[in-house]
């Protein structure tokens, strides 16, 4: 696809996006050269959408899953039309158009196929479901409707689907020489995944939901509701703690796949996936130092160390740049 003006406005309309609203991401977008930078926003953005959409509790379960039906179904005539070489039908809102155009863009330029963004969809869209997925056990407390995954193995298969296909749709825009490198950055997502629930259990458990397993619950003696009534009264119990804590310890597990992984990535990537992971690795340090203690307040990498860990990684760019690293 040509870089018409249109295009270059509509990557400009995403990289606002992803400055505006991805945090620890954009942080390492910024150590990425200017063409991947701008597909990594694009993708970002894309995805910013999906997740609004599904997590608006200001409107009801229902007006949502109509939202992301309508929504959907404009990506979809959007990808059809492009396909086709016709003239798309032009979705409602502007930004939607311009992030369609830019995603459009980077799956040809980048090889990103229908199936992993389909998957990101999938992961973003599970909460909206009537019916809870496979795996997934649906309970009424505190008059609210929870759905709890029963196992470990269930929860690192919705981990799979909202982090690990962005990790495997990240590799494929850095650009790496190895299809091995799937298999890491799948792990990485896991650890990435796995500490977003560290940080947010509180926040979730206010919105009905609980990212603990049963069968973890289950083996530190506590059920959902332990974890609801202790968030609501901000005390954590010592077995809670432990549970946190091993948790924990699979994520550190699977972040060691990031050695693996970018000596495979091409080398003027290697230094934005070192800003990502170091400071994702970061967060999960600060919640351990914390000692887990994530209900009374959310735990947060501060900005100043995230700067000093981007200015590390922009000075190894530059190095890979100039081909000297």
């Amino acid at each position: 696809m040509q870089r018409t003006v249109q295009l270059e406005a509509a990557y400009a309309e995403c990289c606002a996006i992803a400055k505006r609203e991805a945090k620890n991401f954009y942080y390492g977008f910024l150590a990425l050269p200017k063409h991947k930078r701008e597909a990594m926003c694009a993708v970002y953005a894309f995805m910013r959408r999906a997740d609004d959409i599904s997590d608006d509790e200001s409107f009801s379960l229902e007006t949502r899953r109509i939202q992301m039906a309508g929504w959907l179904a404009s990506w979809n005539g959007f990808r059809s039309a492009s396909f086709h070489d016709e003239s798309p039908v032009l979705p409602e809102d502007k930004r939607d158009h311009a992030v369609f155009l830019a995603v459009a863009d980077v799956q040809q330029r980048f090889g990103v196929s229908d199936e992993l963004l389909e998957q990101l969809i999938a992961g973003t869209t599970m909460d909206l479901k009537a019916e809870p997925p496979q795996g997934v056990v649906r309970l009424q407390l505190d008059g609210r409707t929870v759905d709890v995954y029963e196992t470990m193995q269930a929860l690192e298969g919705y981990c799979y689907l909202v982090a690990s296909v962005v990790g495997l749709t990240t590799i494929r825009i850095f650009g790496y020489r190895d299809r091995v490198a799937d298999e890491y950055a799948e792990k990485i997502g896991l650890a990435f995944q796995l500490t977003n629930i560290l940080r947010d259990v509180k926040e979730d458990a206010e919105r009905g939901r609980v990212y603990l397993p049963e069968d973890l619950l289950a083996k530190h003696q506590l059920t959902p509701q332990d974890v609801l009534t202790a968030s609501a009264s901000g005390t954590m119990r010592p077995e809670l703690r432990a549970l946190l804590a091993e948790v924990g310890a699979r994520a550190e597990k699977y972040y060691a796949a990031t050695e693996d992984l970018i000596p495979l990535l091409d080398r003027d990537s290697r230094p934005a996936m070192r800003v990502l992971t170091s400071i994702y690795h970061l967060l999960l340090k600060e919640i351990v130092a914390h000692n887990y203690d994530v209900l009374q307040q959310r735990v947060s990498v501060s900005t100043g160390r995230k700067l000093r860990v981007l200015a590390g990684g922009m000075v190894r760019a530059l190095l890979a740049r100039g081909g000297t690293a």
